[in-house]
């Protein structure tokens, strides 16, 4: 082989293994990438716990800021707590069991973007193996300091005196855990109370999914994002959430933001209106901290419009009675 043609088949293999070199490097850079990338999904995907609180409601893993940004970006809320089974379900029981509870809290407020709370919107009581003897809304709220509170309107159908107001408060028997802080309406079909359970433990965990795509002021003006790539994802059966801002806000209120899970939307085609109904809903009041009083909450269904219009057909929980009323706000949409 002469010289040149020896430089000729070296320079070949060189150039080879230069450009598989290269592309061995892109490939696991691209990898690295990809996975990188799925692990961030998939974090984003799982309940990640930002928020601890012990027995007696002091911060001990995480920070209220990380739980207040997330519930921010639309992220749903679970807590799990601990509790004894002889000390919370059967006051004296000879059964010294721990019971681990999570809860679904598909109903969440940010209030001044410093303060969230969660509400139960979908439990009737349980008497631990089964459901409890009166048929009920359980609307359990729980606030970031570890504060509780209850709503129960009752399903029965049997009539009860009117509301109250405010009672003495107390704890039921035998509950040494169970801190009264008031109590409303007893004997109506809306009792209502506030209390703190020192359960063992609260993990507030979120699930920090969802992505935000379009936004628009109490007018219906576009403040943020897309309404076509809502759309997009309307029609190709993404999950929706929306948060609505200061609902049937009174002068004096703090400023808030309630994000509800949604069910079925309407798009008009013809006239580009969309509206979207959302899970059943249970509005209170904003206060630091969240809680029940005498006629400052109500459940129902929402209808929210991109033209800002909110309209809410709720029941009074002391007669079951529904009425509408209308309001117009800030919204904002989101999917995963």
């Amino acid at each position: 082989m002469n010289r040149n043609r020896f430089l000729h088949v070296v320079s070949w293999f060189l150039l080879f293994y230069c450009f598989k070199g290269i592309a061995n490097e892109l490939t696991d850079a691209s990898t690295l990438d990809a996975e990188k990338y799925q692990s961030k999904e998939k974090t984003m995907s799982q309940q990640v716990p930002v928020l601890s609180l012990d027995s007696q409601c002091q911060v001990i893993a995480g920070s209220t800021k990380l739980l207040c940004e997330a519930i921010s970006r639309g992220a749903d809320l679970r807590i799990y707590t601990e509790f004894k089974y002889e000390e919370h379900i059967i006051p004296g029981s000879p059964d010294r069991g721990i019971v681990r509870e999570v809860s679904n809290f598909r109903v969440t407020y940010l209030i001044d973007k410093r303060w969230v709370a969660g509400i139960m919107n979908l439990r009737m009581p349980v008497a631990l193996p089964g459901f409890g003897n009166q048929p009920s809304w359980s609307f359990f709220m729980y606030n970031q300091n570890g504060q509780q509170a209850i709503a129960r309107p009752f399903l029965d159908g049997v009539k009860r005196p009117e509301p109250c107001g405010e009672v003495p408060a107390y704890a039921p028997k035998n509950m040494p855990k169970y801190q009264a802080i008031d109590n409303y309406d007893d004997g109506s079909n809306g009792p209502c109370s506030n209390f703190i359970y020192h359960f063992e433990i609260f993990k507030f965990y979120v699930q920090d999914n969802w992505r935000e795509v379009y936004a628009h002021d109490a007018n219906g003006k576009r403040l943020s994002g897309s309404f076509s790539d809502y759309m997009t994802a309307f029609e190709n059966g993404a999950d929706m959430k929306v948060g609505i801002s200061n609902l049937f806000h009174s002068e004096g209120d703090l400023p808030y933001e309630v994000f509800l899970h949604c069910g079925p939307g309407y798009y008009h085609t013809g006239n580009g209106s969309y509206c979207v109904s959302t899970e059943p809903a249970v509005i209170v009041k904003p206060a630091i901290p969240m809680v029940y009083k005498t006629g400052n909450w109500s459940s129902g269904n929402i209808l929210v419009s991109t033209d800002g219009k909110v309209e809410y057909w709720y029941y009074n929980p002391y007669t079951m009675q529904y009425s509408k009323k209308i309001d117009h706000c800030a919204i904002r949409y989101f999917v995963r």
